[in-house]
């Protein structure tokens, strides 16, 4: 790093977690929610129930929920940069898979059980095994939930941050990498080649690309190229929202969404720069960590546990009473699978792939018996904001001087040392 990438920090020093960050991440899968049960032209409520036309006039306004996924992503450019930061690739690989995949794999089995048991959705078993790896699209396998296909985003964004990593997570570094991202995934929106479209999601990216340019203004201090890397971005997010907006190419949305999407997605982008600047540090309420550590696993069950559900409650309930038990239902289950499966898992997942690493390590160094154990003293990167879909809620970079606060889970409170630069 350079001397700028290790000094500077105009975070306040006893600020040690984002509490509007989990708030935001709380209300981007509520509107997700709302959308699916509410808003969309399908919903849970049976073939022959659009939910936007059972819930009018309420779907007037969750017809737009769809756009809580824009917020994820944003807030994802955010924080999956803070947890790179001082690290290595092999410290943000564990950090990404210990915090991704012990709730997913839960749900996919949970598909596959709503599958067998009541014949609903895409839980075959030929799909299930492909889709435990999460790359199930990079094989041509469909998704057996609907809400998978962000995760298959995400990963793309992981693996472009796993270059920045591999070349050294600085300032310099990170505003390079955002200006050739931005300027490649134009040119492949515009020739339609489909092997750079792939690579560079351009559809998706200028909401990674503006959350990481807002955690730069964060960690840093604002500058004009910082707020003009944003505001580009903005830009051509409200131009693929368009063809959004009016069912092109994603079929979920108005033909009369204009203005509204626009204006919903530059308030997006204004809450952010808010939390950027510091303007929403007033938000400190402890809890808002619990609500923000939901937010995963909600988004993964919802879409599934929906139908099954409101079958069961409508229309033998009146459609007020089913639609709040439904989604009153949908969270307690996510706290269960928060407590009993996400933390259970990671304890015992991220120590071993932690071990794994070292050992790889060791070994390029000509040690033929790699010691399993590591260092006892920590770093202050260790924890990291949780998001996106995933995101832990940290503020200081890990640089700073005053120790950062534990997570609300067991995804980043062990100490550890760091695995080394180059793995």
């Amino acid at each position: 790093m350079s001397p700028a990438d290790t000094t500077t920090n105009t975070n306040p020093a006893g600020r040690t977690r984002l509490y509007e960050l989990d708030l935001l991440r709380f209300l981007a899968a509520t509107a997700v929610v709302l959308y699916h049960f509410t808003g969309s032209n399908a919903g849970p409520w049976g073939d022959d129930h659009a939910a936007r036309e059972l819930h009018a006039p309420l779907s007037l306004a969750t017809q737009f929920g769809y756009l809580g996924v824009e917020l994820f992503f944003l807030i994802s450019g955010f924080v999956i940069l803070m947890s790179a930061w001082g690290r290595g690739l092999a410290d943000f690989t564990v950090s990404r898979v210990t915090r991704l995949y012990p709730a997913y794999w839960f749900s996919v089995a949970l598909v596959g059980a709503i599958y067998l048991t009541t014949g609903l959705g895409k839980g075959r078993p030929e799909n299930l095994v492909p889709n435990l790896t999460m790359f199930q699209r990079g094989m041509g396998v469909e998704d057996v939930s609907g809400v998978y296909w962000t995760l298959w985003v995400e990963m793309h964004f992981y693996a472009l941050i796993a270059l920045l990593v591999l070349a050294g997570t600085t300032y310099r570094n990170c505003v390079a990498f955002m200006g050739a991202w931005t300027v490649l995934a134009l040119f492949a929106d515009e020739t339609g080649n489909q092997t750079l479209e792939a690579l560079l999601i351009p559809g998706h990216a200028p909401y990674f690309i503006a959350g990481m340019a807002f955690y730069l203004i964060h960690r840093f201090g604002p500058t004009t190229l910082l707020w003009g890397i944003a505001a580009f971005s903005w830009a051509v997010s409200i131009r693929h929202a368009l063809p959004t907006a009016t069912g092109k190419p994603y079929d979920i949305a108005p033909a009369d969404a204009w203005p509204a999407a626009p204006l919903i997605i530059t308030a997006l982008y204004a809450t952010i720069a808010l939390v950027a600047t510091g303007r929403l540090r007033r938000i400190r309420w402890r809890r808002l960590a619990t609500l923000g550590a939901l937010t995963y696993p909600t988004y993964l069950i919802h879409y599934e546990i929906g139908p099954v559900i409101a079958r069961h409650l409508y229309p033998r309930l009146p459609l007020w009473a089913a639609t709040v038990l439904l989604i009153a239902a949908v969270f307690p289950a996510a706290y269960l699978i928060h407590r009993l499966i996400e933390r259970p898992a990671a304890a015992w997942l991220k120590p071993r792939l932690r071990d794994s690493f070292d050992r790889v390590r060791l070994a390029d160094r000509g040690l033929r018996n790699p010691a399993r154990t590591r260092p006892a003293t920590a770093p202050a990167a260790e924890t990291e904001h949780r998001h996106a879909a995933t995101g832990e809620t940290t503020g200081n970079p890990p640089s700073d001087p005053t120790p950062r606060s534990h997570e609300e889970d067991a995804h980043g409170s062990t100490s550890s040392a760091p695995i080394g630069s180059t793995i």
